[in-house]
């Protein structure tokens, strides 16, 4: 049976939350084993937010079963990034021993300021998930809260992983994941028609 809907991400948790518990389990709960977890929740994030982002424009540029099924479940996959991207920032807050004040003093006020712009962005976008948010907010300021905080997202992902490239080959899939969404989602911009259709409507 095809996985539509909510339950992908139900399943989507569920899948993040054993990889969690299998590192931890391999490699263990101390500094060594949450630094894994920071790293493997945010590649499962970036390949759940290029999935979400790159929908409509793959769909616009070579229609098929899949890209059908991706734009269909478009939502579903973004609330599914958030989960994963939730779980990054607590494995961050477990790697500063559960301390507020020691993480942002980690971070540092650039990483800080970007970082948790990303997430205040992401905060927003999934909060505005829901068919009565969105109703609540407009197809208009819907459109371009989603559109301004995606593109966002992918820029600190874009920083975050490219420079990585150099340090270690694992990267680069990543890096160049996200710049071939960035190309196809500007080669493949719809026009103002298929932009008032890509407006949120109300779930199955």
């Amino acid at each position: 049976m095809k996985l539509e809907g909510w339950p992908i991400v139900g399943w989507a948790t569920l899948a993040i939350g054993a990889m969690i518990a299998a590192i931890t389990a391999l490699v263990g709960s101390d500094e060594a084993g949450i630094r894994m977890v920071v790293r493997a929740t945010a590649r499962t994030s970036v390949v759940l937010f290029t999935a979400a982002f790159v929908a409509s424009a793959l769909h616009r540029a070579w229609p098929s079963a899949v890209s059908r099924w991706m734009l269909a479940n478009r939502r579903y996959l973004g609330v599914s990034f958030a989960v994963s991207h939730t779980a990054h920032l607590l494995a961050i807050l477990a790697l500063a021993g559960w301390s507020v004040g020691k993480m942002v003093a980690d971070a540092g006020p650039v990483a800080l300021i970007l970082g948790g712009g990303a997430y205040v962005f992401l905060a927003a976008m999934t909060a505005t998930s829901f068919d009565r948010t969105a109703a609540w907010l407009g197809p208009t300021r819907w459109r371009r809260l989603h559109t301004i905080g995606a593109y966002y997202i992918w820029t600190i992902f874009f920083v975050s992983f490219t420079p990585r490239v150099t340090q270690s080959p694992i990267y680069a899939p990543f890096a160049l994941l996200l710049l071939a969404t960035l190309v196809l989602r500007l080669r493949a911009r719809p026009t103002s028609r298929l932009v008032a259709a890509a407006s949120p409507t109300p779930s199955r």
